[in-house]
């Protein structure tokens, strides 16, 4: 995908070579074609619970990750601030557009490659995912949407009050569910086991 920077600054249409084509088209393509990979990896569309609770709090039962919102999402909210500080050096050279678009992309591609079975191995490794068996298509969607308003926030807000956004999330996420995005992040790296049975002794 050749993407160009081009003289509309909008967010309503994206440059690709000659072509400008609605922003909310090629969002759409990006959901499409992560709800096409998912279903291909074998995920389910929704939790086999059958319920239709778009939220489920308890990050320690068998609904995490199966519905379409829980308390990860806030951690794809915090993915969309960190996207939005990456990409910011690159505004000389795409618009807002093109950027928010490279940022879906990317969390599209993490969606999809986080639900294939190496990846869904490893994260097992860690205490609080030794049940985890991948998303649900709904659940990586509802992932998407949050990084896309977390793109959203950051791009409304001053740079420090997206930190402090970004911290505040941090601090709740620790402090109620003994988990956030660093502490993911890291234990998929180095588990520490004095931090997964501090994440176990609820």
């Amino acid at each position: 995908m050749n993407i160009t920077a081009g003289s509309d600054r909008s967010l309503s249409t994206v440059g690709l070579g000659r072509w400008k084509i609605p922003t909310l088209a090629v969002v759409g393509g990006l959901f499409g074609l992560a709800a096409v990979a998912l279903r291909l990896e074998g995920r389910r569309w929704w939790c086999r619970c059958g319920r239709w609770t778009p939220w489920m709090g308890d990050i320690w039962g068998p609904h995490t990750s199966q519905h379409l919102f829980d308390p990860y999402s806030f951690t794809h909210i915090e993915h969309g601030l960190v996207f939005h500080a990456m990409l910011r050096p690159l505004a000389r050279w795409l618009s807002p557009s093109q950027r928010t678009v490279l940022a879906l992309a990317g969390e599209t591609l993490w969606e999809i490659a986080e639900n294939t079975q190496p990846v869904i191995d490893n994260y097992r490794k860690a205490a609080l995912a030794r049940g985890y068996e991948g998303d649900s298509v709904a659940n990586s969607l509802g992932d998407i949407a949050s990084c896309a308003l977390g793109l959203y926030l950051a791009s409304r807000l001053p740079a420090r009050w997206s930190v402090a956004l970004f911290v505040g999330m941090e601090i709740a996420l620790v402090t109620v569910y003994r988990d956030n995005l660093i502490l993911n992040v890291t234990m998929q790296f180095v588990p520490i086991r004095a931090v997964e049975d501090w994440q176990m002794s609820r």
